[in-house]
């Protein structure tokens, strides 16, 4: 049943229904999905195709995105905003980096018109355009989307321009990129002085299936190898957790369990419980409410974390 609503999900936007498996395609191998694309496919992301044998991305070469940017004034409504040194620089901006792709597919994505993009047509941009649009007020960047796992080479090649110049660099991602690009990631944002957000949608490897068409198992393990680092820069926090609270299926209980898995690491990984509001294929759902919100923080505090934040507070009912 989760699979058909996935397919009827990414069917009205030409994405193909799951990964691909050709016996005889080409092997992406940047992502969790570990696509396997074959002669006219494309992958699950919708970037990367096989044309004449050979492995293409629709965007162009790694260094051009398919994106769009914008300067979010600070301070703002960002997942990391309570523990971020950001959070204090008014006057200056972050460089919002919206990727138009993604390697999930989220049946409640908040973000979801981006799937309204043709790779084919739409305009990119280089690396180096991207790092030029920094001014002298841009204190961080953050790349999301979408999410940066589908487009990791053009994030990584504007992090090394935009770190040259003072720029602190974040991420705020579904974690489920190759490790050895994560750790990179990882290793961008300890240099700079930014986070690393991961969204931890579920512990439950079944329940993170329904609801965004992927596993987990390349999110936790990105996320534990991250977490491991945490001591080496616990203020500002090198990584923060985040989890939205859909109604229904991410309850108290599986809050707790992914509390646990985090605080094993340790105690003082910030978590923010996001509140949901209806959209994409779960507009029919309700809000979170008041008294779930307060059982998933007691429930995450319960677990060993001690610095926990339910966001988005407006939106409980």
């Amino acid at each position: 049943m989760a699979a058909a609503a996935h397919a009827a999900a990414r069917r009205p936007f030409d994405l193909p229904p799951r990964p691909p498996r050709d016996a005889d395609g080409r092997r992406c191998g940047l992502c969790v999905q570990d696509c396997v694309i074959g002669e006219g496919q494309r992958g699950f992301c919708g970037l990367r195709e096989v044309r004449g044998g050979k492995l293409h991305h629709l965007a162009g070469p790694p260094d051009r995105g398919l994106l769009h940017w914008y300067r979010d004034p600070l301070p703002t409504n960002c997942v990391a905003d309570w523990v971020c040194p950001g959070h204090h620089q008014r006057g200056k901006h972050n460089l919002a980096v919206f990727y138009a792709a993604c390697t999930f597919d989220c049946l409640f994505c908040q973000n979801w018109h981006f799937r309204e993009v043709d790779p084919r047509r739409a305009e990119k941009m280089t690396a180096r355009q991207l790092a030029d649009v920094a001014n002298e007020r841009t204190y961080c960047v953050c790349y999301f989307g979408g999410d940066p796992a589908s487009q990791m080479a053009h994030a990584l090649a504007t992090s090394h321009l935009l770190a040259e110049r003072g720029v602190v660099v974040c991420w705020e991602t579904n974690g489920s990129a190759h490790p050895r690009l994560m750790d990179r990631a990882v290793d961008l944002a300890l240099r700079t002085g930014g986070i690393v957000k991961f969204d931890l949608k579920a512990l439950d490897d079944g329940l993170h299936r329904a609801l965004t068409g992927a596993s987990n198992r390349q999110t936790l393990e990105n996320f534990a190898r991250a977490a491991a680092r945490f001591a080496e820069r616990p203020d500002p926090p090198l990584v923060v957790a985040s989890t939205l609270l859909v109604p229904g299926y991410v309850d108290p209980e599986e809050v707790g369990r992914i509390a646990r898995f985090i605080a094993q690491f340790d105690p003082r990984i910030p978590y923010s419980l996001l509140a949901f509001a209806p959209q994409f294929y779960f507009h029919d759902l309700g809000f979170t409410s008041r008294r779930h919100a307060e059982e998933a923080e007691a429930a995450a505090r319960e677990a060993g974390l001690v610095r926990v934040r339910v966001g988005n507070r407006h939106l409980l009912r």
